[in-house]
């Protein structure tokens, strides 16, 4: 007659449901990074913990189709489609990039039915760049 010993913190015992559903998500940020050939949207929380993200490559895109307006437009919503269901309602957006799919992605943002504190254009700017090569002796 052996005892059998139960353990007090074992990972069976613990959660039932996962971690990510059980989380609710009142405010967020919303990262747009638009490059010519693809577009990224990262949803994350307040302390920026992705949530959610998508880009139109995943969403079936391929090659220079990617880089185009309606493909960030589906990717945008992809993106925000999960985070409605865990009750985000406000977000702030951070756009960057020189890409196209700019507008369509904050146009798809707009369409979603969240609350936008801002907007924010975070594209990187040199303030004078790299030193230029060497001119061409002849």
């Amino acid at each position: 007659m052996t005892k059998t010993i139960t353990r007090i913190g074992s990972r069976r015992s613990g959660r039932i449901s996962s971690r990510k559903t059980g989380r609710r998500i009142p405010k967020g940020v919303i990262h747009v990074q638009a490059s010519f050939n693809n577009t990224i949207v990262t949803i994350t929380d307040i302390r920026g913990r992705v949530v959610s993200w998508s880009s139109a490559g995943t969403c079936g895109f391929k090659g220079t189709r990617r880089g185009t307006p309606f493909a960030a437009q589906t990717a945008a919503a992809n993106a925000i489609r999960t985070v409605v269901d865990q009750g985000m309602q406000r977000a702030e957006v951070m756009i960057k990039g020189p890409g196209l799919g700019r507008d369509a992605a904050l146009r798809a943002i707009r369409r979603s039915g969240i609350l936008l504190s801002f907007v924010r254009d975070v594209t990187p700017m040199p303030h004078n760049g790299c030193r230029p090569p060497k001119k061409r002796r002849i």
